[in-house]
């Protein structure tokens, strides 16, 4: 008798901003929706503030939520004054994945040139969860999921529980 396959990952999302509400949440919108589409359990979803308390609580409450495997935050990436998610959850980061952010750059560069250098997209684990931060626009939710959140998050979910190392080649 063959084993049931684990279910699929479940994500919790966040997006930050000062000025999105339920209906004008474009970005957080797409987000779910191809988190889901990508055969992903969509976790809960909160809205915050661009202020590093909030930030921190939501993601916190999230990473302690039995179930949830992965956060994925969304806006509060820029260099901008208000611009602060980055930094308000790189410091709970039990380790950063500093190739997330340079594959994001680095993909970024194809669609919007030199301006994707002021982009701070990050990425990391808190305990056993994965976490991403994409910025907020619609596009650039679009190709972090796709290019990088999809193809991704199993393998390193298996990683950290232990699964396994990187596999090189063939």
């Amino acid at each position: 008798m063959n084993a049931a396959p684990p279910p699929a990952p479940a994500v919790a999302t966040i997006t930050v901003s000062d000025s999105r509400n339920e209906s004008t949440d474009s970005g957080g919108a797409l987000l779910r929706e191809m988190l889901q589409a990508a055969g992903f359990r969509l976790g809960g979803h909160a809205i915050v503030a661009d202020e590093a308390v909030e930030i921190q609580k939501a993601v916190s409450t999230f990473a302690a939520t039995p179930g949830v495997d992965a956060i994925v935050l969304t806006g509060g990436t820029g260099i901008g004054p208000r611009d602060v998610t980055v930094d308000a959850v790189e410091p709970l980061y039990a380790r950063k994945l500093d190739g997330f952010g340079e594959a994001f750059r680095r993909l970024s560069w194809d669609q919007v040139g030199a301006r994707a250098v002021l982009s701070r997209a990050s990425a990391g684990t808190i305990e056993s969860r994965l976490v991403f931060v994409l910025p907020g626009s619609p596009k650039a939710v679009a190709l972090g999921v796709e290019k990088l959140i999809v193809p991704l998050l199993q393998h390193a979910m298996h990683m950290i529980a232990g699964g396994g190392h990187h596999h090189h080649g063939p």
